[in-house]
Protein backbone atom coordinates (compact mmCIF):
# COMPACT_ATOMS: atom_id res chain seq x y z
CA UNK A 1 0.00 0.00 0.00
CA UNK A 2 1.30 3.20 -1.02
CA UNK A 3 0.16 6.64 0.22
CA UNK A 4 0.75 10.28 -0.29
CA UNK A 5 -0.17 12.73 1.99
CA UNK A 6 -1.92 16.12 0.89
CA UNK A 7 -2.73 19.14 2.55
CA UNK A 8 -6.40 19.84 1.77
CA UNK A 9 -7.64 15.95 0.98
CA UNK A 10 -5.11 13.83 3.12
CA UNK A 11 -4.14 10.53 2.29
CA UNK A 12 -4.22 9.21 -1.59
CA UNK A 13 -3.79 5.96 -2.60
CA UNK A 14 -1.50 5.39 -5.42
CA UNK A 15 0.59 2.58 -6.88
CA UNK A 16 3.68 3.53 -9.62
CA UNK A 17 5.79 1.93 -11.88
CA UNK A 18 8.94 3.69 -13.60
CA UNK A 19 10.85 6.57 -13.57
CA UNK A 20 11.34 7.94 -16.71
CA UNK A 21 9.96 10.44 -19.49
CA UNK A 22 6.87 12.26 -19.12
CA UNK A 23 4.84 10.42 -16.65
CA UNK A 24 0.97 9.01 -17.09
CA UNK A 25 -1.66 9.59 -14.77
CA UNK A 26 -4.33 6.40 -14.26
CA UNK A 27 -7.99 7.39 -13.21
CA UNK A 28 -10.50 4.71 -12.41
CA UNK A 29 -14.11 4.43 -12.76
CA UNK A 30 -16.60 4.65 -10.16
CA UNK A 31 -17.13 0.93 -9.46
CA UNK A 32 -13.26 0.42 -9.06
CA UNK A 33 -9.98 1.48 -7.87
CA UNK A 34 -6.25 1.96 -8.67
CA UNK A 35 -6.21 -1.87 -8.99
CA UNK A 36 -7.73 -2.09 -12.46
CA UNK A 37 -4.70 -0.30 -14.28
CA UNK A 38 -1.93 -2.98 -13.45
CA UNK A 39 -1.81 -3.98 -17.21
CA UNK A 40 -1.29 -0.31 -17.59
CA UNK A 41 1.24 0.09 -15.04
CA UNK A 42 3.34 -2.82 -16.07
CA UNK A 43 3.26 -2.06 -19.58
CA UNK A 44 4.07 1.82 -19.35
CA UNK A 45 6.55 1.38 -16.33
CA UNK A 46 9.14 0.02 -18.70
CA UNK A 47 8.88 3.53 -20.84
CA UNK A 48 8.00 6.07 -18.21
CA UNK A 49 6.70 6.93 -14.46
CA UNK A 50 3.14 5.03 -14.53
CA UNK A 51 1.18 5.79 -11.63
CA UNK A 52 -2.43 5.03 -10.72
CA UNK A 53 -4.25 6.99 -8.34
CA UNK A 54 -7.63 6.25 -5.64
CA UNK A 55 -10.11 9.47 -5.19
CA UNK A 56 -10.84 10.08 -1.70
CA UNK A 57 -12.64 7.75 -0.51
CA UNK A 58 -11.38 4.88 -2.47
CA UNK A 59 -9.03 1.92 -2.31
CA UNK A 60 -6.18 3.74 -0.20
CA UNK A 61 -7.32 7.24 0.08
CA UNK A 62 -8.93 8.73 2.97
CA UNK A 63 -12.30 9.24 3.50
CA UNK A 64 -14.82 11.32 1.28
CA UNK A 65 -16.76 14.00 2.98
CA UNK A 66 -20.27 14.61 1.98
CA UNK A 67 -20.22 17.15 -1.10
CA UNK A 68 -17.08 15.70 -2.53
CA UNK A 69 -17.77 16.56 -6.08
CA UNK A 70 -16.27 15.82 -9.32
CA UNK A 71 -13.64 18.70 -9.03
CA UNK A 72 -12.86 17.78 -5.80
CA UNK A 73 -11.60 14.62 -7.33
CA UNK A 74 -9.38 16.67 -9.74
CA UNK A 75 -7.90 18.92 -7.36
CA UNK A 76 -7.06 15.45 -5.13
CA UNK A 77 -5.11 13.98 -8.00
CA UNK A 78 -3.68 17.27 -8.83
CA UNK A 79 -2.56 17.63 -5.25
CA UNK A 80 -1.36 14.00 -5.05
CA UNK A 81 0.50 15.08 -8.13
CA UNK A 82 1.92 17.82 -6.35
CA UNK A 83 3.50 15.87 -3.29
CA UNK A 84 4.79 13.26 -5.61
CA UNK A 85 6.84 15.92 -7.86
CA UNK A 86 5.18 15.68 -10.87
CA UNK A 87 4.41 19.02 -12.81
CA UNK A 88 3.07 17.66 -15.95
CA UNK A 89 1.94 14.34 -16.95
CA UNK A 90 -0.32 12.40 -20.04
CA UNK A 91 -4.02 11.94 -18.32
CA UNK A 92 -6.11 8.87 -18.75
CA UNK A 93 -9.23 8.27 -17.18
CA UNK A 94 -11.58 5.14 -17.87
CA UNK A 95 -15.62 6.39 -17.31
CA UNK A 96 -15.37 8.58 -14.42
CA UNK A 97 -11.98 8.65 -15.07
CA UNK A 98 -12.08 10.68 -18.03
CA UNK A 99 -15.00 13.09 -16.54
CA UNK A 100 -12.18 13.54 -13.77
CA UNK A 101 -9.17 13.83 -16.58
CA UNK A 102 -11.52 17.02 -17.90
CA UNK A 103 -12.23 18.52 -14.92
CA UNK A 104 -8.14 18.27 -13.95
CA UNK A 105 -7.80 20.24 -17.45
CA UNK A 106 -10.31 22.86 -16.52
CA UNK A 107 -8.82 23.05 -12.88
CA UNK A 108 -4.84 23.20 -14.37
CA UNK A 109 -4.76 22.65 -18.04
CA UNK A 110 -0.95 23.32 -17.78
CA UNK A 111 -0.24 20.30 -15.70
CA UNK A 112 -2.04 18.09 -18.74
CA UNK A 113 0.24 17.13 -21.73
CA UNK A 114 -2.34 15.23 -22.97
CA UNK A 115 -5.59 13.72 -22.20
CA UNK A 116 -6.76 10.08 -23.28
CA UNK A 117 -10.07 9.41 -22.53
CA UNK A 118 -11.53 6.03 -22.43
CA UNK A 119 -15.61 4.64 -22.55
CA UNK A 120 -16.13 8.34 -21.12
CA UNK A 121 -18.33 11.24 -22.07
CA UNK A 122 -19.06 14.90 -21.81
CA UNK A 123 -23.08 14.10 -20.57
CA UNK A 124 -24.94 11.20 -20.39
CA UNK A 125 -28.18 11.62 -22.25
CA UNK A 126 -29.23 9.07 -19.35
CA UNK A 127 -26.70 10.07 -16.83
CA UNK A 128 -29.94 10.88 -14.00
CA UNK A 129 -31.79 7.62 -15.02
CA UNK A 130 -28.68 5.46 -14.37
CA UNK A 131 -27.57 7.46 -11.20
CA UNK A 132 -31.03 7.00 -9.71
CA UNK A 133 -30.92 3.48 -10.27
CA UNK A 134 -27.07 2.75 -8.99
CA UNK A 135 -28.79 4.11 -5.47
CA UNK A 136 -32.00 2.53 -5.09
CA UNK A 137 -32.35 0.08 -2.42
CA UNK A 138 -29.78 -0.61 0.15
CA UNK A 139 -26.94 -0.27 -1.72
CA UNK A 140 -24.97 -3.79 -0.79
CA UNK A 141 -21.87 -3.55 -3.50
CA UNK A 142 -21.40 -7.25 -4.17
CA UNK A 143 -24.41 -7.88 -4.75
CA UNK A 144 -24.22 -4.97 -7.48
CA UNK A 145 -21.17 -6.09 -8.69
CA UNK A 146 -22.31 -9.36 -9.64
CA UNK A 147 -25.23 -7.71 -11.27
CA UNK A 148 -23.23 -5.12 -12.92
CA UNK A 149 -20.29 -7.28 -14.39
CA UNK A 150 -22.16 -8.93 -17.68
CA UNK A 151 -23.06 -5.39 -18.38
CA UNK A 152 -19.68 -3.94 -17.87
CA UNK A 153 -18.17 -6.57 -19.72
CA UNK A 154 -18.27 -7.75 -23.46
CA UNK A 155 -20.08 -11.54 -23.70
CA UNK A 156 -18.42 -14.15 -23.43
CA UNK A 157 -16.35 -12.26 -20.13
CA UNK A 158 -13.01 -13.61 -19.62
CA UNK A 159 -13.26 -15.63 -15.66
CA UNK A 160 -10.81 -14.30 -14.33
CA UNK A 161 -11.59 -10.50 -15.50
CA UNK A 162 -14.78 -11.17 -14.15
CA UNK A 163 -13.47 -12.12 -10.87
CA UNK A 164 -11.25 -9.15 -10.54
CA UNK A 165 -13.93 -6.80 -11.15
CA UNK A 166 -16.43 -8.40 -8.88
CA UNK A 167 -14.10 -8.64 -6.18
CA UNK A 168 -12.62 -5.12 -6.84
CA UNK A 169 -16.37 -3.26 -6.92
CA UNK A 170 -17.33 -5.31 -4.05
CA UNK A 171 -14.57 -3.62 -1.65
CA UNK A 172 -15.87 -0.04 -2.35
CA UNK A 173 -17.55 1.68 0.49
CA UNK A 174 -21.46 2.66 -0.07
CA UNK A 175 -20.74 6.58 1.02
CA UNK A 176 -17.75 6.45 -1.64
CA UNK A 177 -19.70 4.71 -4.55
CA UNK A 178 -22.77 7.11 -3.51
CA UNK A 179 -20.45 10.37 -4.39
CA UNK A 180 -18.47 8.65 -7.43
CA UNK A 181 -22.39 8.22 -8.85
CA UNK A 182 -23.20 11.42 -8.38
CA UNK A 183 -19.80 12.38 -10.24
CA UNK A 184 -19.91 10.92 -13.29
CA UNK A 185 -23.71 10.32 -13.76
CA UNK A 186 -24.66 13.89 -13.52
CA UNK A 187 -21.94 15.81 -14.96
CA UNK A 188 -21.65 18.00 -18.22
CA UNK A 189 -19.11 18.88 -18.78
CA UNK A 190 -19.54 19.96 -22.97
CA UNK A 191 -18.56 23.41 -22.34
CA UNK A 192 -15.50 21.95 -20.64
CA UNK A 193 -15.00 19.50 -23.77
CA UNK A 194 -14.99 22.20 -26.35
CA UNK A 195 -12.20 24.04 -24.31
CA UNK A 196 -9.57 21.78 -24.41
CA UNK A 197 -6.63 22.39 -26.86
CA UNK A 198 -4.04 19.88 -25.74
CA UNK A 199 -3.73 16.51 -27.76
CA UNK A 200 -6.75 13.97 -26.84
CA UNK A 201 -7.03 10.31 -27.88
CA UNK A 202 -10.44 8.87 -27.05
CA UNK A 203 -11.06 5.37 -26.38
CA UNK A 204 -14.03 3.18 -26.72
CA UNK A 205 -14.63 -0.32 -26.47
CA UNK A 206 -16.60 -1.62 -29.19
CA UNK A 207 -19.27 -3.50 -27.24
CA UNK A 208 -19.66 -0.81 -24.64
CA UNK A 209 -23.22 -0.72 -22.98
CA UNK A 210 -22.45 1.60 -20.58
CA UNK A 211 -21.07 4.22 -22.54
CA UNK A 212 -21.76 3.28 -26.14
CA UNK A 213 -19.43 4.74 -29.21
CA UNK A 214 -22.01 7.41 -29.99
CA UNK A 215 -20.59 8.93 -26.65
CA UNK A 216 -17.46 9.15 -28.00
CA UNK A 217 -18.39 10.28 -30.98
CA UNK A 218 -19.78 12.83 -29.66
CA UNK A 219 -17.05 14.10 -27.38
CA UNK A 220 -14.64 13.37 -30.34
CA UNK A 221 -17.00 16.50 -32.36
CA UNK A 222 -16.75 18.57 -29.30
CA UNK A 223 -13.04 19.18 -28.39
CA UNK A 224 -10.90 20.61 -31.06
CA UNK A 225 -8.64 18.24 -33.18
CA UNK A 226 -9.37 14.97 -31.09
CA UNK A 227 -9.08 11.72 -32.27
CA UNK A 228 -11.28 8.18 -31.57
CA UNK A 229 -9.89 4.73 -31.78
CA UNK A 230 -12.34 1.35 -31.02
CA UNK A 231 -11.19 -1.26 -29.19
CA UNK A 232 -12.50 -4.36 -30.86
CA UNK A 233 -14.23 -7.06 -28.67
CA UNK A 234 -14.00 -4.79 -25.59
CA UNK A 235 -16.78 -3.66 -23.62
CA UNK A 236 -16.64 -0.49 -20.98
CA UNK A 237 -13.36 -1.87 -19.45
CA UNK A 238 -11.57 -1.89 -22.41
CA UNK A 239 -8.29 -1.42 -20.43
CA UNK A 240 -9.13 -4.64 -18.49
CA UNK A 241 -10.82 -6.64 -21.28
CA UNK A 242 -8.22 -6.16 -24.06
CA UNK A 243 -4.97 -4.66 -22.76
CA UNK A 244 -2.61 -5.11 -25.27
CA UNK A 245 -4.68 -3.27 -28.12
CA UNK A 246 -5.44 -0.49 -25.40
CA UNK A 247 -2.01 -0.08 -24.42
CA UNK A 248 -0.75 0.13 -27.93
CA UNK A 249 -3.02 2.52 -28.76
CA UNK A 250 -2.15 4.68 -26.27
CA UNK A 251 1.64 4.22 -27.54
CA UNK A 252 1.18 5.00 -30.56
CA UNK A 253 -0.67 8.63 -29.29
CA UNK A 254 1.89 9.72 -26.40
CA UNK A 255 4.78 7.99 -28.29
CA UNK A 256 5.33 11.35 -30.60
CA UNK A 257 4.34 14.11 -27.66
CA UNK A 258 7.17 12.69 -25.31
Amino acid sequence: MARVETKTFGAIGFTEAGNAGVPIVFLHGVGSDKSVWRPQLEHFGRQRRALAFDYPGYGDSGPAPAGTTRDDYASAILSAMDALGINRAHVCGLSLGGIVAIAMYHLARERCASLILADTFAVHPDGRAIYERSLAGSLDLPAMAEARADVLLAQPADAQVRREVVETMSRIDPAAYRIGAEAVWLADQRDRAAAIDVPTLVLVGELDLVTPPDLSNELVDLIPDARMQVIRGAGHLANLERPIEFNAAIDAFVGGLG
